[in-house]
């Protein structure tokens, strides 16, 4: 089994957005025996929170379930040596987990894309994140299958 982590900041906004867009496909794929997905934060800010309410009425709108997320969780050092791709939304993101990282594990992490995914906490913009995170997860889903 695959095991993928999406990493943002707070893990309320993006990371669980990711995780739940992905969750659909690997489930209209019928491939959720083969891939689990989680998502957590690089800081403690949110810790326990649940999903921005952005995030919330974006993934209501394209009818995809987030009641699996858990609550804001900050990725452990025990995530990266059980997960398999640990996917981070932003440069920023990126660096944190790269500084986080035990020995051996570095190679692990990489971005849902290139040029990121803007914060929708800061910008406001939840559809622009939502097609981002789209894009990227369908290429993840590509590249895993």
């Amino acid at each position: 089994m695959k095991k993928v982590l999406f990493v943002c900041l707070g893990n309320i906004c993006r990371s669980p957005m990711a995780e739940a867009v992905f969750r659909k496909m690997v489930e209209d794929e019928n491939l959720s025996d083969k891939i689990f997905i989680d998502s957590a934060a690089t800081s403690s800010w949110e810790h326990g929170n649940p999903i921005h309410s952005g995030t919330q009425t974006k993934l209501k709108e394209q009818k995809i379930a987030f009641d699996l997320h858990k609550g804001s969780q900050k990725i452990s050092s025990e995530d990266f040596y059980e997960f398999d791709k640990i996917i981070a939304m932003d440069e920023s993101n990126l660096e944190n987990l790269r500084k986080m990282a035990p020995e051996g594990t570095r190679q692990k992490i990489a971005m849902l894309l290139e040029q990121g995914v803007p914060d929708p906490w800061f910008t406001g913009d939840f559809q622009e994140t939502y097609q981002l995170v789209k894009m990227g997860c369908q290429r993840l889903l590509d590249e895993i299958v």
